[in-house]
């Protein structure tokens, strides 16, 4: 039988993948990944096989990062997709799980960063509703310090990437996932607050509900900030299977995107 419109055009495999990320040039790098399974084919062995095709472009020297992300812990009288009756509240506030790091399960993010998340070795920051996990030999450092009242900002894992001089690789993703650029809202002048709440583990043992405020993130205008920024010519971009990867620096980002928020945003 031969190939049509619905089939790819042969399965992706971890050396085919490995291949075409090493084509991008990424072996060695701190790489933060944001990604999409789906678009790059049909993948033998599926997120197992993106993982492992990672791990092998980046090599041994390389270290992996990637969002793991929990916002449905959050207060639940800022839910709105979908909302919940405002008589459930209370019980959400009461009974939620604290987040652990070890348990709690990433939401939304996708099946490779959960991959990441449970794959042996894994590091995982402790912010119960942006964390994020590494692989690889600077893992624990990166993902070290990440206080509760921090989300995306200083003290979270984006700084030790920038400071790390780390890449960003959106893989088959647009910019509108690119986390990094939170990084900026901390940094513009007089950045938006926002009152948080989330469900925390107690030293001893217990949980709790707690509440923090913390810069407001809004990823609404990425696409176009993102845009803006490929245009400078910082962006390498390539086939990684079926997908589109783009690769850049995000020192040079978050410092492009600080600057353009700071002009097109009303903060």
């Amino acid at each position: 039988m031969s190939t049509d419109a619905k089939h790819p055009e042969r399965p992706r495999t971890r050396a085919s993948l490995a291949r075409d990320l090493a084509a991008l040039g990424v072996a060695g790098d701190t790489l933060l990944v944001h990604s999409s399974l789906s678009s790059l084919g049909w993948v033998c062995g599926g997120a197992q096989t993106v993982v492992q095709a990672l791990l092998d472009a980046v090599g041994p020297r390389g270290t992996l990062v990637v969002p793991t992300q929990t916002g449905e812990n959050s207060d639940p009288g800022q839910w709105r997709d979908p909302p919940v009756p405002e008589d459930w509240w209370p019980v959400i506030r009461a009974e939620a799980p604290g987040f652990d790091p070890r348990l709690t399960p990433s939401r939304g993010m996708g099946r490779v960063p959960e991959m990441v998340r449970t794959w042996p070795g894994a590091v995982r920051s402790a912010n119960p509703q942006t964390s994020f996990a590494a692989l690889g030999p600077r893992a624990r450092d990166l993902m070290d310090r990440h206080p509760i009242d921090c989300r995306l900002g200083e003290d979270s894992p984006l700084a030790a990437l920038e400071r790390a001089r780390s890449r960003v690789l959106l893989l088959g993703v647009g910019f509108g996932s690119c986390t990094a650029l939170h990084l900026a809202e901390y940094r513009v002048p007089r950045p938006r607050l926002e009152e948080c709440g989330c469900a925390v583990l107690t030293p001893e043992g217990g949980r709790e509900w707690t509440t923090f405020t913390d810069v407001l993130l809004d990823e609404g205008d990425f696409e176009r900030l993102g845009g803006d920024f490929e245009g400078t010519g910082a962006v390498e971009s390539g086939p990684v299977g079926e997908a589109t990867a783009r690769l850049f620096s995000l020192p040079h980002a978050v410092a492009f995107a600080t600057n353009w928020m700071t002009v097109n945003r009303d903060t």
